[in-house]
């Protein structure tokens, strides 16, 4: 489940990708956080020489994402050289999502979500892209769900909402899970809980909201093909076809990284790293 203190430690060099990827785990744990950094002067040439573990806390909001502030102290010729490039932000989400849901159970793993014999599948290119997309939870068992998330021949979903119980995306660290997600079409996840990996991998790729419910038991009063609506501003989802609403957590600090399109594409938002050239 997201959520409580971890301690992460990361390697350092001059690229602004790091950053940028350190950013994004750090922004799938919406707690305090203990981050460490060892920079040489090698990788980092605006250092004089090889500096120890620089340690420090910081404790995540819902306010804009600012990273020069997650990985340096103050004092630091790091803090110095990113601040200007960072100068930036994304605002904090307000999107909404609207359609008729699919709703699953709990531990619902990646072999579920896509099956390891469609990872040799290359999301970069645009038509297997699709094609993981039309694949996405065709591992699920047909006797528990009826109605399949892909309609036959189609390579898209009619579901642009997914509701899940508990320990959603558990198994391999598939990256591939996430992204057939949002390759199918779908735009978020409300579910208990998370397995760590999934949640991070969302917040990487910037292909879908994984976005944690209040209420223990949510997809058991929601119906495959009820119509609702997500407001990631206002923390709730709305069952129009029953009439009830229910309090989500916010996403905080995942959902600019997320809205951008993943690590790379908020970095390059950012200032932080350049745009490909052409």
């Amino acid at each position: 489940m997201v959520g409580g203190s971890e301690l992460h430690s990361f390697t350092s060099d001059s690229n602004m990708a790091t950053t940028a990827m350190a950013a994004a785990a750090i922004a799938a744990t919406p707690s305090t956080v203990k981050t460490s950094f060892y920079a040489c002067n090698h990788h980092a040439p605006f250092l004089s020489s090889c500096r120890p573990r620089l340690s420090f806390h910081h404790r995540l909001s819902s306010s804009p994402l600012t990273l020069p502030s997650l990985w340096a102290p103050k004092y630091s010729p790091i803090h110095r050289h990113c601040a200007a490039s960072a100068s930036s932000k994304v605002d904090a989400s307000t999107a909404t999502f609207h359609g008729p849901c699919y709703v699953l159970g709990d531990n619902i793993d990646t072999d579920q979500i896509i099956p390891a014999e469609y990872l040799t599948l290359v999301p970069s290119k645009p038509d297997e892209y699709e094609k993981l997309g039309s694949y996405a939870f065709i591992g699920l068992p047909s006797a528990a769900y009826s109605t399949p998330f892909i309609a036959s021949g189609a390579t898209k979903t009619g579901f642009p909402i997914i509701i899940a119980g508990a320990n959603f995306g558990c198994g391999s660290s598939r990256e591939h899970a996430p992204v057939a997600l949002g390759a199918a079409g779908s735009r978020a996840v409300i579910a208990e809980s998370y397995a760590r990996i999934f949640f991070r991998n969302s917040v990487a790729t910037g292909e879908i909201y994984p976005v944690e419910c209040e209420r223990v038991g949510l997809w058991k009063e929601c119906t495959t093909g009820d119509i609702v609506t997500v407001e990631l501003g206002e923390n709730r989802l709305i069952n129009h076809t029953t009439g009830k609403e229910y309090k989500l957590k916010p996403i905080g600090d995942a959902g600019p990284v997320i809205e951008a399109g993943g690590i790379f594409a908020y970095a390059r938002k950012a200032g932080m790293i350049a745009a490909p050239s052409n």
